[in-house]
């Protein structure tokens, strides 16, 4: 009944998220998925790495037939496409067996076997309805939005240094080299997120069953939530409101040279056509998610999390597309995040709730503080940067404790044994 009730309030999401981009002529989630059982997809990776995670229901040979499939579909796709010149682009492979094993879930298998398939096949479905409701949504964002409050976020921004600006200097004397690392890291997110993902669910085929927690759950509750703060707090990022990707919309061409003077912050009219998606960041919310599943892996795992929230924190800083107050929210975002999800799969308990309150609190102070005090924020960087940076610690060090709280094992009691009875000897 309960994947049922979810079933039902995501279609009925997308439902609306369809009627909404439709209003502004755009195509939504769902024809934009529909399409790419025959068109050329705009994401072939994210279809494979989609497929890839329904993989882990299925048996190796299974598996080696599935991903045999979805390269011979893609290959006769490929070959069409390319006699009638239309747009090259793989995936429609991947799309088309993660539809097919579906179809032999309802049809071929019962019981704990068609539940298992279905389950993966959600999985799936998920991640991709996920980031074509992420368009959708940034969209309506740009449309409904006509103001940002970038002069906001980059007022307080001085407390912690202008970060972004420093970061963007470093970038760009790094190079193309750089550039081009930092680029990939950006970009191919999800590849890594799957990685982990793979990780943690290697043995559901084996064991019949689901973990009962597990790094996509993360990413798609993030993805769930976080977008609707963009239509409370939309910010463009600064390489729009003060660099020259913003063209006459943006304040100034300052970015990443020269950090913008401290003054009175009013809201800034921009295009509809700039999503406001920078506060806060998911991009940096995800990294942080990939970073703490893959504690738990082997150490390959563990330094490829770091890497890449490390380089996922110099992209988005670097390019320009957040500031590093949105940043720090982010992180507390998703740390608040995590922790509820955890307390919710293993029982709610006294730390657990008051973890989740905490970082809540701390998210919305912080969101409020850039907003009506970020003029005494730029001020007093020597009180409000240790400030913000401590609130962001106390978050990470709760979350921390408690967990280990939790992954504790009990000590085993050891009982004395009962003292035997000297027997009489026989004589």
């Amino acid at each position: 009944m309960l994947w049922v009730a979810v079933s039902v309030v995501g279609l009925g999401f997308l439902v609306a998220l369809e009627i909404a981009a439709r209003r502004y002529g755009e195509p939504g989630p769902i024809t934009d998925q529909a399409r790419e059982v025959v068109f050329a997809p705009k994401s072939g990776t994210v279809l494979y790495v989609s497929m890839a995670l329904m993989t882990v229901v299925l048996t190796w040979r299974q598996r080696f037939i599935a991903v045999g499939a979805a390269i011979g579909i893609d290959i006769v796709f490929w070959l069409v496409r390319w006699a009638a010149g239309a747009e090259m682009m793989y995936g429609n492979g991947a799309l088309w067996v993660t539809l097919a094993c579906g179809v032999i879930a309802l049809t071929r298998r019962t019981g704990r076997d068609r539940v298992l398939l279905l389950k993966g096949v959600g999985l799936a479905l998920l991640l991709v309805a996920g980031r074509k409701t992420g368009y959708t949504w940034l969209l309506i964002t740009s449309k409904t939005r006509p103001k940002v409050l970038d002069p906001y976020v980059a007022t307080a921004d001085h407390a912690l240094g202008n970060p972004s600006w420093l970061a963007g200097r470093i970038v760009a004397a790094t190079g193309t080299v750089g550039e081009h690392v930092l680029d990939f890291v950006y970009i191919q997110l999800a590849v890594a997120a799957v990685l982990v993902a793979l990780y943690q669910l290697r043995n559901v085929a084996a064991e019949g069953r689901f973990p009962g927690h597990h790094l996509v759950r993360t990413f798609l509750v993030i993805g769930l939530l976080g977008p609707g703060i963009y239509m409370i707090y939309p910010v463009v990022g600064p390489v729009f409101a003060y660099g020259a990707d913003g063209g006459a919309w943006a304040v100034a061409n300052l970015w990443p040279d020269i950090p913008p003077p401290v003054g009175i912050p009013r809201p800034i009219p921009f295009d509809e056509i700039t999503p406001r998606n920078c506060m806060p960041s998911l991009h940096t919310a995800w990294a942080t998610a990939i970073f703490i599943h893959s504690l738990k892996g082997p150490l390959i795992l563990r330094f490829a999390g770091g890497f890449w929230l490390i380089a996922t924190l110099g992209a988005t800083l670097g390019f320009g597309y957040h500031y590093g107050a949105d940043i720090v929210a982010g992180v507390v975002f998703t740390v608040t995040i995590e922790a509820a999800l955890r307390s919710l799969d293993r029982g709610w308990d006294r730390r657990g709730i008051q973890l989740v309150v905490y970082g809540a609190a701390v998210f919305t102070a912080l969101l409020a503080s850039y907003r009506y005090l970020p003029m005494e924020m730029a001020e007093r960087p020597w009180l409000f940067g240790p400030l913000i940076i401590a609130a962001m610690a106390s978050v990470i060090y709760g979350y921390v404790r408690t967990t280990q709280l939790w992954d504790r094992k009990p000590e085993p009691v050891h009982l004395p044994q009962p003292r035997r009875e000297q027997q009489p000897e026989l004589v």
